[in-house]
């Protein structure tokens, strides 16, 4: 998956715009803080450029954290005033616990359940008694439906566009794949990159079992929001 590696310093930023992020994360944060407004310290697992965390600092004391360095450092240059860590969201230990934890988009790269009870354990220790912690799947397996996205991005010299078809092969297996093309133009040179990401795929009723099997308490809420349907607000 190299547009996490040694892709994303140059290109990631024009596949996932910042300002595309802010309407997202404002809905994230309405949504934490109507479970109160006290709760301040936030860790994301899985914060990859640092999106969504540039809007949340603005009410949220951040932590972030990602496998991957590349993403990492596109964060750091963004978000300086949080503290960042690079670690796998399965077996990752910082010794604290904050307020409230928050994962999205790298969930989708966790493709099994036990893999899944693993991120959900992390999220656990990490989560203060009384705090709070966000889920958010791209997609789950009751209403999955194969699609097939334009993304495209320019700056003053360059420019890329992307078609993601994401299906899925097996509907008896917990895995789905996206498929990346891209064309990327740098002053008048053009190249062709395609990447397969492999994304894990499960139903509602597993994720419930699986973060109440590690102590939460969960509800399930449908969020008013484009590409994203129901999310997962547990409790500890």
């Amino acid at each position: 998956m190299q547009i996490y590696s040694k892709l994303a310093s140059k290109w990631y930023p024009l596949l996932d715009p910042l300002e595309d992020h802010e309407d997202e994360a404002n809905i994230y944060m309405d949504l934490l803080q109507s479970k109160g407004s006290s709760r301040k310290t936030l860790l994301e697992l899985g914060a990859g450029a640092g999106n969504n965390a540039y809007y949340m600092k603005k009410k949220f004391q951040c932590t972030l954290t990602d496998l991957s360095l590349d993403m990492l450092a596109l964060s750091k240059d963004k978000n300086p005033e949080c503290e960042h860590h690079a670690g796998d969201m399965r077996n990752l230990r910082l010794g604290n616990s904050f307020d409230i934890v928050f994962a999205h988009d790298a969930l989708v790269y966790i493709t099994s359940e036990e893999d899944l009870r693993a991120v959900a354990e992390t999220a656990f220790v990490h989560t203060k008694v009384g705090g709070l912690a966000l889920f958010v799947p791209d997609s789950i397996k009751d209403t999955f439906e194969e699609k097939t996205e334009l993304h495209s991005g320019q700056d003053e010299n360059r420019a890329m566009r992307c078609i993601g078809w994401s299906w899925d092969p097996d509907p008896t297996d917990t895995v789905c794949y996206t498929e990346y093309s891209f064309l990327f133009r740098e002053g008048e040179t053009i190249f062709a990159h395609h990447d397969r990401h492999l994304e894990g795929l499960f139903s509602k009723a597993t994720w419930i079992h699986v973060l109440e099997s590690v102590g939460f308490k969960t509800e399930t809420i449908t969020l008013d929001l484009d590409g994203i349907g129901e999310v997962f607000l547990c409790s500890r």
